[in-house]
């Protein structure tokens, strides 16, 4: 692969509702447990649009998942509450955007994960100046910045794939999973978004960030097959990325990497 490449750092999110926040600004009683907080705003949610996804202010963070590919190494990582709490989360996820200036690829990014990144970081008080860079930051190379940031939606330091594939269309957008099966990788494997919420109730904390950290990955592997396409890989070093990807997946040696290399195999 060709390695002057700068760093690609690939990220999704999952959310939970904020059960304080919820219970802050409705004035809830005391002894309304958290599923009952949550399952009255699903409801007031549902009366006003026909679905029961919150708004993006009210979505906590529970686990942001990375695969980070910077010179001859691929790192797969999540950060996820209990370990940390959200804001923690959200602060060490800019940080490594401070730390390395990477390109940041998602799949919706741009309709979901940052602006829930943007309200929940307000709120917490994190500091991302190198992220919020429009040109006029401090740093040796802020002029670039103008002309490709993170923030605007038709430059590339931040890729949303979902949206570029769709020229910015939202009716023309396609499900990552679907996408990536029809392509020949794995997809989603039994979890989606909408069951997140109750496997955080079930406990079932270390199987959402498992679900988190192999969404990454096919993000990773469609944004490769995406380079091939745009001319950037030559079919031999889009091989080679492919090849070096599951032979790093298979040293992690974990059960949801297992199930993933097993789904890429069948």
């Amino acid at each position: 692969m060709n390695m002057n490449m700068n760093p690609v750092l690939v990220f999704d999110i999952e959310t939970i509702p904020d059960v304080a926040g919820l219970r802050s600004l409705h004035d809830l009683d005391a002894s309304l447990s958290d599923a009952e907080v949550a399952e009255l705003a699903f409801q007031q949610r549902r009366a006003q649009t026909n679905t029961d996804f919150l708004p993006l202010h009210l979505q906590r963070i529970a686990v942001i998942s990375c695969a980070l590919r910077v010179g001859k190494d691929l790192r797969v990582w999540s950060l996820a509450e209990p370990e940390q709490g959200e804001a923690e989360i959200i602060q060490r996820f800019y940080d490594g955007i401070e730390k390395f200036t990477p390109q940041i690829v998602s799949w919706n990014g741009g309709g979901f994960d940052l602006p829930v990144l943007h309200y929940r970081g307000l709120i917490h008080g994190v500091v991302a100046p190198r992220y919020w860079d429009l040109g006029d930051g401090d740093y040796a190379d802020s002029r670039d910045f103008k002309y490709n940031n993170y923030i605007s939606r038709y430059h590339t330091r931040h890729l949303d794939l979902m949206d570029l594939l769709a020229m910015y269309q939202p009716r023309a957008s396609a499900p990552l999973d679907a996408l990536a099966k029809l392509i020949g990788f794995p997809g989603k494997l039994g979890m989606d978004g909408s069951k997140v919420w109750d496997a955080w109730q079930a406990g079932e904390i270390a199987g959402i960030r498992d679900y988190c950290e192999t969404d990454v990955m096919n993000t990773y592997l469609v944004f490769l097959r995406f380079r091939l396409m745009r001319g950037e890989l030559t079919r031999v070093e889009y091989d080679v990325e492919i090849s070096f990807v599951r032979a790093e997946l298979e040293k992690l040696d974990k059960p949801h990497w297992r199930e993933f290399l097993a789904a890429w195999d069948s």
